[in-house]
């Protein structure tokens, strides 16, 4: 049989030119290469069960709010404005200092460390009636304390800002969400990510790591409404890798409640 085969062949590529060989050969490429592309298309568009598991009153959306409606969601990830993490920045690397400086403003600067909540109530307790507002340029670190310092801030009902030009992300808008005034200036750049997972030299994650990650999640989204915020903002917290970071245009950060007043472009007063 096949050394019929062999000679079908044979004689097939004797009695066709060479052009029309080459011709049948780019047009199975091409049909192979469709093929392909459809097959990934349709696995790329498969329902998820994790997805469609979700609760209905977080009212999921997987694109964008600027999205067309139409727009297929293969395409979604390309559209969402998402950025590298800020690198470089060594006042930002540093843990979190509180400074009170002039007109009741108190600067939070730096990484949340385990152990900032703490230093921050210290830094309240001793300075708590001079305090009005509480400037942030953060990016992010630990998520319960910032849960903590978002909710003493509440309060106390200090108003919470981020400068023109500033940085406040990761769990940094957990914090920021606790004044009863939010303030963003030109150019703040204020966005959120996946929560990673802290682990040691293991590769593989456990159930209970799983169930640890649930649990803060859920403690987010919580502390979120408590503070009125909009949780479409923790929607697209849990669809953007811990390592990018999707930052909320102007108008967003208005119409999901995470900033109470317009954009403010005063230039950082002078220490006092």
């Amino acid at each position: 049989m096949a050394s019929a085969l062999n000679q079908r062949v044979h004689a097939w590529l004797a009695g066709n030119p060479d052009e029309s060989i080459l011709r049948w050969v780019f047009r199975s490429i091409v049909v192979v290469t469709v093929a392909v592309l459809a097959a990934d298309l349709l696995e790329m568009n498969a329902p998820q069960a994790f997805p469609d598991a979700a609760p209905s009153q977080l009212d999921v959306q997987r694109e964008p709010a600027d999205m067309p409606t139409d727009a297929p969601s293969v395409l979604a990830p390309l559209m969402k404005r998402l950025m590298p993490l800020p690198q470089g920045d060594r006042a930002l690397q540093q843990p979190i200092t509180f400074e009170l400086r002039g007109a009741g403003r108190l600067y939070a600067t730096g990484t949340i460390t385990p152990g900032s909540a703490r230093s921050f109530a210290d830094t309240v307790e001793r300075y708590g009636e001079y305090i009005k507002m509480v400037v942030l340029n953060s990016p992010g670190g630990s998520v319960a304390d910032a849960l903590a310092m978002g909710r003493l801030i509440r309060t106390k009902k200090f108003a919470t800002e981020v400068e023109a030009g500033k940085y406040c992300a990761s769990s940094c808008p957990l914090m920021f969400a606790g004044g009863v005034e939010r303030r963003a200036g030109e150019k703040a750049v204020i966005g959120v990510h996946q929560i990673a997972a802290v682990s040691s030299a293991a590769t593989v994650r456990s159930g209970d790591d799983m169930s640890v990650a649930q649990n803060v999640s859920a403690r987010c989204q919580r502390h979120l409404a408590d503070m009125g915020i909009d949780l479409k903002v923790w929607v697209h917290a849990m669809e953007t890798p811990h390592d990018q970071l999707f930052t909320f245009k102007p108008d967003e950060l208005k119409a999901l409640n995470l900033v109470t007043a317009m954009p403010d472009s005063r230039p950082e007063k002078p220490r006092s």
